[in-house]
């Protein structure tokens, strides 16, 4: 016996009721297939969105400084060199923890030994530098403990640079990145106002590594003498760059007809 011509239909229909059942049970539609098309601006965010730069500055008074001396010596062999130049590194390591710089901030640094010749190439002697880099605390006797340092090195003490820091500096950095973040979100406004966009929500923030600046010296080939190295700690300035990417709203109109289609 022949089906009804009826059967296929009805199955066809009833696979369709199935297949869009979500939308039945949700009151939702079905989602769009893969391969159906889109909107090209919504998958582009680079036509969705604002990426812009913001930069916060601010400055603080240091409480530290960072002096990097050093010894050179010479001598006709390599032992006499090394030998020269570790008396008067310790000498000058001793002067400085007895000023006040505790010895957890002493380091050794760039020990070099290098060879002198004469016009035939020929060794002649030998010259030894060894780094003493000191972290101090006691601003206010700072010009005082580097000057105790430098004459107890002696003829052989050097001071290469120093610079100043601010130990901590986490509040300083907070306020920098409120600016840095409120300059990004004063300019994405102004674009988006010159797009005609609303500003919608951040996609994607982003920091440089903060940047400090702050005043340094540089004091070579010292001599042994009863003198004081005068110490202007000035402003730490440190600066925050933050890169923002805020996501455009819709257009007005775009939502009014949205609103307008949902009723």
């Amino acid at each position: 016996m022949n089906k009804p011509r009826v059967t296929v239909p009805a199955l066809v229909v009833l696979a369709t009721l199935v297949a869009n059942s979500s939308w039945l049970l949700d009151g939702r539609p079905a989602a769009a297939s893969a391969g159906a098309p889109t909107d090209s601006a919504a998958t582009d965010p680079l036509r969705e969105s604002v990426s812009v730069t913001g930069t916060g500055e601010v400055a603080g008074e240091p409480d530290t400084l960072i002096a990097n001396f050093a010894v050179e010596t010479s001598a006709s062999t390599v032992g006499e060199a090394v030998s020269k130049a570790n008396v008067a590194a310790a000498r000058m390591g001793d002067a400085l923890a007895g000023a006040g710089v505790v010895r957890a901030d002493l380091q050794t640094q760039n020990v070099t030994i290098t060879s002198r010749q004469n016009d035939d190439e020929k060794i002649i002697g030998y010259g030894v530098s060894q780094g003493l880099t000191a972290t101090i605390r006691d601003l206010p006797r700072a010009g005082a403990i580097m000057s105790a340092g430098i004459t107890a090195g002696g003829d052989a003490a050097r001071l290469n640079d120093v610079s100043f820091a601010i130990e901590d500096d986490t509040a300083l950095l907070a306020e920098a990145r409120k600016k840095a973040f409120a300059d990004a979100r004063g300019k994405a406004a102004l674009y988006a106002r010159e797009a005609g966009r609303p500003l919608g929500r951040v996609v994607k923030v982003s920091e440089e590594t903060p940047r400090f600046f702050g005043g340094q010296g540089e004091h070579n080939k010292m001599a042994m003498a009863d003198f004081t190295v005068p110490i202007e700690p000035g402003r730490q300035r440190l600066t925050v760059t933050v890169t923002v990417e805020w996501a455009f709203g819709l257009p007005p109109a775009s939502r009014s007809l949205g609103l307008a289609s949902s009723r």
